[in-house]
């Protein structure tokens, strides 16, 4: 698998390393790409989970398509960063691919215009709420006077119909999931339930939200690294 950017650039079939803009024979990013590839199992089981969450031969009724709207707006919460903005384009790009022939242009066009609306809009309630993130309420009493409360976020009715229940209701969990785990219960799957999730499904959402974050924030680490990085010897 190749994967091109939305500048039209081809990167590695490793998700991670395009992500992270790791180039084996770059000299700047090469250091820590030839490192990352020594740990062979770590890098090969990231990839087969991202195969696993985003390619599989069965997607059942938890689509591809709501699978890569989903990560687009993972990618779209944790903000500017590089990794996350070239998260963004990757699977925006593969929600485009997915849509062409399964949806109308005018259909296509509405989705991805209110995912980037619902986005924007998610951030700009947690900025102006000025919460640090991630925030929540911690259930063990020892742990009470830590508990940071945030604000929720909701969809507007608006963006609910055109993406339509089962979609709106995946983003809202996953905004709880990524801004504010703590928050997590066992209530919260009402929602997702209400719009048609099965339980096997809801299983699937969570873990392709916490594989995103993991995917996300270890290639934000890795790019960081190549770029202070300074060979010995």
């Amino acid at each position: 698998m190749t994967t091109e950017s939305s500048a039209g650039s081809t990167a590695s079939a490793d998700i991670i390393d395009f992500l992270a803009d790791l180039d084996p024979t770059s000299e700047i990013s090469g250091p820590v790409a030839r490192l990352r590839h020594n740990r062979t199992q770590a890098r090969d089981n990231a990839q087969a989970s991202f195969h696993a969450l985003f390619e599989p031969e069965t997607p059942g009724d938890f689509t591809l398509a709501e699978r890569y709207a989903v990560a687009a707006f993972v990618a779209g919460l944790h903000g500017g960063a590089t990794a996350a903005a070239r998260a963004t384009s990757l699977y925006t790009d593969l929600l485009v691919d997915e849509l062409d022939g399964n949806a109308t242009e005018t259909e296509a066009n509405a989705l991805l215009t209110t995912l980037a609306a619902v986005v924007s809009d998610a951030r700009a309630h947690v900025n102006a709420a000025g919460v640090p993130t991630p925030y929540g309420v911690y259930r063990e009493p020892d742990l009470a006077a830590e508990s940071v409360p945030g604000p929720e976020f909701h969809l507007l009715e608006a963006q609910k119909k055109v993406l339509g229940p089962r979609l709106a209701a995946a983003l809202e969990f996953t905004h709880l999931l990524v801004l504010h785990p703590r928050d997590s219960r066992a209530g919260r799957l009402r929602p997702l339930a209400d719009a048609g999730w099965s339980p096997t499904e809801v299983v699937r959402l969570a873990q392709l939200v916490a594989f995103l974050t993991f995917q996300i924030r270890t290639a934000h680490g890795l790019g960081v690294l190549a770029t202070k990085f300074v060979p010995q010897g």
